[in-house]
């Protein structure tokens, strides 16, 4: 993935990554104030040896000396030898390793110090036991392990106190600050993870970077999401100024630039899967190619679950079926819709073989006058996936558009149906992503427009379409 990829999944995450952030600051607050607090106190001796009117070589090597012996000592602090007596002394209720543990001794390198810390729950305690532990390790190395050799002499170490321990002000742990910063830590690393997660686990497509992992084919377009596309499917005639109908008029543009030379205007607008908005994608486009001046019909290919009468408001009991069948004429089934060059072949009665009567010649027979008298013909057909008719219909026009529903499409069914466009030789001419989050990072830019009495577009578009538009013969298929 690239740079661009991982900021698209933190600003789509980033309500989850910042909950959790402040449950981790939460955590580490609540576990910071669980923890009973501890004391620290230390204590700091002083190693020497006895050396009265020694010259001064006897000076060096008892330094030396006492220097050899401190790493030995330091050990010796946390064994019972030196802890029993401090237990005894401060009567406390606790047994020897008990105590090893929260007493530790260290001495810098190339000293003769030793520095005693005692880790305890209460300040004073702590201080206590620091002094008790030095008294009784003093009393341990001089008269025990460095006894005099003469019943009247004196130990050859001496033990001084140099720093003795006083009652601590401040709590040495638990580290609130610190935990509180570990816990947003872990809190921000656990959004990120699960952002991941749900990206890598994620497989519907979302944006235009998805589609170019599968096709390189162009994206013609991107039509916004509307929860009320139910209630007004074509938005281009509704509520011609919104931005969604803004996005047809895009996808029209880009539809009239596509290289089409290669054959007939003829398209056929299919899905991957069902609900993915081709038959609304399909009337709405004609509607705004129609907006430009051109000749534009309609087809209801879909012969298993038609939309297109439902959605233009027509009567549906007559159209391609009773066309492909003999029983009527193309241009009698042909229904005007609008004040514009628009008209809608509604698919008529269902049958029972449809994949067979778009595959007939009686179907490239319909289709050619169509090509050959309208600017554009939009066939609206069935998914891929789920039967054959759009791969049939494809090889006997210009091409498939595939539309794709973001957040919706799995990946593996885009997949799937390009490879069967593939498969069955049929030319794959764009994509469309429909459903598309008007905010968020997987937009696909759309803004505030703003409109006067005739929108912009609509007065310009018609000059250009009638000037770049091929002359077309007219035939028997005659509209209206």
């Amino acid at each position: 993935m690239e740079l661009r990829d991982y900021v698209r999944i933190l600003h789509k995450n980033w309500i989850m990554i910042l909950i959790l952030l402040v449950l981790g600051l939460v955590g580490g607050a609540g576990y910071a104030a669980l923890q009973a607090p501890k004391y620290v106190a230390s204590t700091q001796l002083y190693v020497s040896v006895r050396t009265e009117g020694a010259a001064t070589g006897d000076l060096v090597q008892g330094t030396t000396f006492a220097r050899q012996m401190v790493t030995s000592y330091v050990d010796v602090v946390n064994t019972a030898l030196v802890l029993e007596p401090v237990i005894d002394e401060l009567k406390l209720d606790t047994t020897v390793s008990a105590l090893a543990s929260r007493v530790s001794a260290s001495t810098p390198l190339n000293t003769v110090l030793i520095d005693i810390s005692v880790t305890d729950g209460d300040a004073d305690q702590a201080a206590e036991i620091a002094n008790a532990v030095a008294d009784s390790f003093g009393t341990v190395v001089q008269g025990t392990l460095e006894q005099p050799t003469a019943e009247d002499a004196a130990s050859p170490v001496v033990i001084t106190v140099t720093e003795p321990a006083v009652t601590p002000v401040a709590a040495s742990s638990p580290n609130v600050r610190m935990l509180i910063i570990l816990g947003g830590l872990l809190g921000l690393a656990l959004g990120v993870g699960v952002a991941m997660l749900r990206t890598v686990l994620d497989t519907r497509i979302h944006t235009q970077h998805d589609l170019e992992d599968i096709t390189d084919r162009p994206m013609l377009g991107g039509i916004a999401y509307d929860p009320e596309a139910q209630k007004r499917p074509l938005i281009v005639h509704v509520d011609p100024r919104s931005p969604r109908s803004e996005s047809f008029r895009t996808l029209r543009t880009n539809l009239q630039f596509l290289d089409v030379e290669g054959g007939a205007p003829v398209f056929v607008v299919s899905s991957a899967g069902p609900g993915e908005g081709k038959s609304t994608t399909a009337a709405n486009l004609a509607i705004a190619l129609a907006e430009t001046g051109a000749r534009v019909a309609l087809v209801d290919g879909d012969l298993r679950l038609p939309r297109v009468a439902d959605y233009m408001g027509l009567e549906g009991g007559v159209g391609l079926t009773d066309v492909l069948i003999g029983r009527v004429d193309v241009a009698d089934a042909l229904q005007k819709w609008g004040q514009n060059e628009l008209y809608v072949l509604t698919s008529g009665r269902i049958p029972p073989n449809p994949s067979e009567l778009l595959g007939s010649s009686a179907m490239t027979q319909v289709l050619g006058p169509l090509g050959e008298y309208f600017d554009y013909v939009l066939i609206d057909a069935p998914p891929l996936l789920l039967v054959t008719d759009a791969a049939v219909l494809g090889k006997k026009t210009r091409g498939v558009i595939l539309v794709a529903a973001s957040g919706k499409t799995k990946k593996q069914e885009l997949t799937g149906a390009v490879r069967t466009l593939a498969t069955a030789g049929v030319e794959l001419l764009g994509t469309i992503v429909t459903m598309l989050p008007t905010k968020g990072p997987d937009s696909y830019g759309y803004g505030s427009y703003t409109y006067g009495a005739k929108h912009v577009a609509d007065q310009a578009a018609p000059e250009i379409s009638r000037a770049q538009a091929k002359p077309k013969r007219r035939t028997t298929a005659k509209a209206g």
